[in-house]
């Protein structure tokens, strides 16, 4: 039987339901999922599909998208002037130099070219879930490749080395100012730690097989124990990461590691990217035009070496336009997630966009019916400008 949808939109976005129900009645019976966008700070998308009309208010695993919660902290205080980009890693953090890393900018760490995307020997799920426990282990690992050389996804680590650079220059970390700044100012529903409270509100990720088709790319991409691939997401060391599992395990829930940690429903990731780029509820927005430009400006394009494929990224954001949906405007700036999660600001039309769902996504990275969400939200986007 076929989920129901529920949910409102505004005006002029009828289509936008529509096309949220024809990929739903598309999918197995079982499938939930939540969709969200504001425009110029105004909601006019808030669907879902599931089991019961509270599923609105549930919340997922947001993997990877947490990045741009994470990376929304370091945006501020670099527009602060707290932190500055082209000053050296080890200006802030000087053990970071070990293994010919000293000359690594801030804006090349950001832009994924550290070359520290693992280490030798793996790390612990604990470890994982602590980020200050990853950093020290890679300050001390030696780069797989020359650092600001090239780039490749540092997927389950770039948080927690962003943060120990945000820790060393403000005392504080990433998930304790993203909480103070962004969260609980806005009453986000995106949390970089989950309180124990919020807990029954969790819906664990549904676990899937890949198809032949898709487990034929996930081995060719983790062909050999040790490849750059396999120690990017941990599969090389004693306790082999299994990424469907990995946010179900509540250590990792709690302490919301800021690379793939984070809980969220489609309402707090497209409220973040609203808040970002937009007035919301007489709130000026987070960032300035400016800072918003050169964090989604690409740094890093071409052949990512760990996910080997076309891929680019903006400063600690994925330049959503460029990887994923290239009708958005330039200057996109957000970040999908390996659950199929994808959210962004468009800030040429005042866009901001969400969308997040319960059943994993394979090989990974922002689920194919975003394409075609995406797309309603923003042709809607631009007729009701049009028409305005």
């Amino acid at each position: 039987m076929t989920q129901k949808i529920h949910g409102t939109v505004a005006d002029g976005y009828e289509p936008v339901r529509e096309e949220f129900a024809a990929f739903v009645r598309s999918e197995l019976p079982d499938y939930e999922g939540q969709l969200c966008a504001y425009v110029h700070g105004r909601r006019v998308v808030d669907l879902w599909a599931g089991p019961d009309e509270g599923g609105g208010d549930a919340l997922y695993a947001a993997y990877s998208s947490t990045k741009g919660a994470a990376h929304l902290v370091v945006a501020l205080l670099v527009q602060d002037g707290t932190l500055e980009l082209d000053r050296t890693v080890t200006y802030y953090w000087p053990e970071f130099a070990a293994e010919g890393k000293g000359t690594l900018t801030v804006r090349d760490l950001l832009a994924h070219r550290a070359g520290v995307v693992g280490t030798d020997t793996g790390f612990t799920t604990a470890e994982l879930a602590d980020d200050r426990a990853l950093a020290e282990r890679l300050a001390d690992q030696r780069p797989f490749w020359q650092p600001g050389t090239a780039f490749g996804c540092h997927a389950l680590v770039i948080g927690a080395l962003t943060g120990e650079i945000v820790r060393r220059a403000t005392g504080r970390t990433a998930q304790q100012l993203y909480e103070e700044r962004v969260r609980a100012p806005y009453g986000l529903d995106f949390h970089l730690g989950l309180p124990a409270s919020q807990e029954p509100r969790y819906r664990p990720v549904q676990p899937m097989a890949p198809t032949p088709k898709q487990q034929a790319v996930l081995d060719t991409l983790y062909e050999g124990p040790h490849s750059l691939a396999s120690i990017a997401f941990n599969r090389q060391g004693p306790e082999p990461t299994d990424l469907q599992a990995l946010p179900n395990d509540r250590l990792i829930r709690a302490k919301g590691p800021a690379s793939v940690g984070g809980v969220a429903s489609a309402r707090g990731l497209a409220g973040l990217y609203a808040a970002m780029i937009s007035e919301v509820d007489g709130k000026a927005p987070l960032l300035k035009p400016d800072t918003v430009a050169e964090f989604g400006r690409l740094h890093s394009t071409g052949y990512d070496l760990v996910q080997r494929a076309h891929r680019s990224f903006g400063l600690g954001f994925q330049a959503t336009a460029d990887t994923w949906h290239p009708f958005l405007g330039a200057g996109t700036i957000g970040h999908s997630g390996a659950a199929g999660s994808q959210a962004f600001a468009d800030p040429t039309i005042g866009l901001a966009y969400g969308y997040i769902r319960r059943r994993f996504a394979f090989p990974g990275g922002a689920a194919p019916e975003n394409d075609r969400l995406v797309r309603a939200v923003h042709k809607a986007a631009l007729a009701t400008r049009d028409m305005g």
